[in-house]
């Protein structure tokens, strides 16, 4: 298991007992704004399909569970086992603090740890905060597919970024 201590700020795998908490954090950050669709989970057996224990990195001030970082393989193929894609969401109350930069670091360290070489992920154009944020991490824009969503009136772009850790 994962600790790291940062002024009462520990990162751990996420666990079972998480699953309440991560689905209401999801229903919160994933809207048009910040994915192309909002996220609804059906069940908690619906999100631990998608999300098992341990497949997240959980960001905890005492028992609130303030973000995660969420990694894995993007394929089954062998060739790309070098490679995570992570997924990030601070709830917007602990947004600013440090939090993802820490969640970042973290999943950082554990990539590393287990010789994975390159970290993805996606993010849309609308989103600046976010792409301003990832780029303060180290990622780089590797791709855009142009206009590849229509939200809220408009087209919008997919951005991938990546951080390479060798």
């Amino acid at each position: 298991m994962l600790h790291i201590d940062r002024e009462t700020l520990f990162i751990r795998f996420s666990e079972f007992r998480d699953v309440r908490e991560l689905i209401m954090l999801d229903h919160l950050i994933w809207t048009e704004d910040t994915a192309p669709a909002a996220l609804t989970w059906r069940s908690n057996e619906d999100f631990l399909l998608h999300a098992p224990p341990g497949s997240q990195l959980v960001a905890m001030k005492g028992d609130t569970l303030c973000g995660y970082v969420g990694f894995g393989c993007p394929t089954g193929m062998k060739s790309n086992r070098h490679v995570y894609e992570i997924h990030i969401a601070v709830h917007p109350g602990w947004q600013r603090l440090g939090i993802g930069r820490s969640l970042i670091e973290a999943v950082k360290a554990l990539a590393a740890e287990r010789g994975i070489r390159k970290l993805r992920l996606r993010a849309l154009s609308c989103n600046a905060a976010a792409l301003a944020f990832y780029a303060q991490c180290g990622f780089d824009e590797e791709g855009r597919l142009r206009e590849e969503f229509y939200l809220a009136g408009r087209y919008v772009d997919e951005v991938f970024m990546s951080c390479y850790l060798v």
